[in-house]
């Protein structure tokens, strides 16, 4: 069975090795096999594990899109406020 390191498993997601370290991190994406090498802690993705991966990043929010989502639904609420009380 093939085995690939965070770097090859997130160019195959469609990431960077940055972002699929954070959702990790966050618990977004289950960490996979985790192997200590030259006292670093690897973790070793198999083609399971990044299929899984690939399932659940339609269902991760992108914290930057979803806070701009928020910023412009709090302005049309107060657009809308300002239009009942004219």
């Amino acid at each position: 069975m093939a085995t690939f390191s965070s770097r090859q498993a997130a160019k195959l997601l469609g990431l960077n090795a940055p972002t699929l370290s954070r959702y990790i991190k966050a618990k977004k994406i289950p960490a996979p096999k985790a192997v200590d090498v030259g006292g670093f802690r690897v973790y070793v993705w198999t083609e399971d594990d990044i299929e899984r991966a690939r399932k659940l990043l339609p269902k991760i929010e992108n914290g930057r899109k979803t806070r701009y989502k928020k910023k412009r639904e709090g302005a049309q609420k107060k657009q809308t406020r300002k239009k009942k009380e004219s």
